[in-house]
């Protein structure tokens, strides 16, 4: 007979205080407490956990429905089994609690410690996450969120410009480039540019190292009939800008800081692996990631952040689920759907999306087989899906074996 656990805790965590619940291993026992969040708090959470189990945290297995936060790191740090469950999979655990659709902390907590009781072996536990782990994926979120705030400038900026100073932007092209902001402070309006001096552009150009224009050329855009508009509007979308330029300067010295932080962090992932550190994930890892065509540093630094316990199990069944490549099939008799997975990481998401369309465009294998399937009718986002889906399985396949991707030979390449 398979020996069963003693006892099963349930979290059901909240900002102020947290509502825990143990059930016996048959069912039959139930233990209830509240606890205010804090060190104290989770402090005296843990002892009350190990004092109704037995004080052998290892044979506890604790569920909560968030894979991270203070929470799971203070149970972890005592030493407990914690597993999560999404909230969607709760939600249809609390239906055999309540078919009326009843929901309370005290009900969240029991079904959370009785969904483990007896479906255990259907979730995974969280396993200890690397502090450089931790680290870059802090980094990486904080630069995903400054591309948005920069995105969101450039177009405010570039809307004002529209009004009244639409040849600058032909001259630049994109407003979010370095030397925009020194060009539009030297000639902020049509005015001021028939009155700048051609060596000003000159030594502009020369300090932003532009060679794809030259000065006389861009004065020559710059002093193009300027559109007439209502008085006032230029004034007032000069200030609109200029407000907006100070924020967009520091959005781009932000960027940079945080792109130096994320080089800095895999290259300590890469040397950890290389000294010989018993990181779970292998030796080589960073490396190997790094060698598959598409990967560059931001889809690297997201897959290692956001998925780092997939990637130490070389789990390609969950990569596929959490990025969303893997279809979902709805049956029932005669009817059959296919559809496009939805419950998806959103980051690892946009991560392999972009993976697979620069692969598309330098790896020739993956460049036929995305030809190959717009050939039988598929969509670009569907193509692209397929893509990265073939490219997570070599992923995998080349961290077992940590080996880097070799590139395919031309007469590979056409066999394939």
């Amino acid at each position: 007979m398979v020996e069963s656990k003693a006892w099963f805790a349930g979290v059901d965590w909240a900002s102020e205080a947290h509502h825990v619940c143990l059930v016996s291993g048959d069912g039959s026992k139930r233990e209830e407490r509240i606890f205010r969040h804090g060190g104290a708090g989770l402090a005296e959470m843990a002892d009350w956990i190990a004092a109704k189990c037995g004080g052998s945290a290892p044979d506890t297995p604790v569920a909560i429905e968030v894979p991270h936060g203070p929470v799971v790191e203070s149970l972890m740090d005592r030493g407990f089994a914690v597993y999560s469950i999404n909230p969607k999979q709760l939600d249809r655990f609390r239906d055999r609690f309540s078919p009326a659709g009843a929901k309370d902390d005290s009900l969240d907590a029991r079904v959370l410690a009785d969904a483990l009781r007896t479906d255990l072996h259907h979730f995974r536990r969280i396993d200890p996450v690397d502090p450089v782990v931790i680290e870059l994926r802090a980094w990486s979120r904080i630069f995903e969120e400054l591309t948005r705030d920069r995105t969101r400038l450039s177009n405010r900026v570039r809307d004002q410009l529209w009004r009244y100073y639409p040849q600058i932007l032909e001259a630049v092209g994109s407003v979010v480039e370095p030397w925009f902001l020194d060009l539009w402070a030297k000639a902020p309006t049509p005015a001021k540019a028939r009155r700048i001096h051609r060596r000003t552009l000159e030594g502009l150009l020369k300090r932003h190292r532009i060679r794809r224009i030259t000065a006389d050329q861009l004065l020559e855009i710059l002093r193009a009939p300027a559109i007439a508009v209502a008085p006032g509007t230029t004034e007032a979308a000069v200030a609109h800008i200029k407000s907006a330029s100070e924020r967009l300067r520091l959005v781009q010295r932000q960027l940079a800081d945080a792109k130096r932080e994320i080089a800095r962090l895999i290259d300590a992932l890469a040397d950890s692996e290389d000294s010989g550190s018993d990181q779970p994930g292998g030796q080589r890892d960073v490396t190997v990631l790094s060698s598959l065509p598409g990967v560059g540093q931001t889809v690297l630094a997201t897959l290692l952040a956001e998925a780092p316990q997939a990637l130490a199990r070389r789990d390609y069944k969950a990569l596929r689920c959490l990025t969303g490549v893997a279809p979902v099939t709805r049956q029932s008799g005669k009817y059959k759907l296919v559809m496009r997975r939805v419950a998806a990481h959103a980051r690892l998401r946009d991560a392999v999306y972009h993976w697979s369309r620069v692969a598309v465009q330098h790896d020739p294998v993956s460049k036929a087989k995305y030809a190959a399937l717009r050939g039988r009718g598929h969509g670009h986002a569907r193509a692209l899906r397929s893509v990265a889906d073939r490219l997570l399985a070599v992923a995998c396949a080349m961290l077992r074996t940590q080996t880097c991707y070799r590139p395919p030979r031309p007469a590979e390449n056409h066999a394939a």
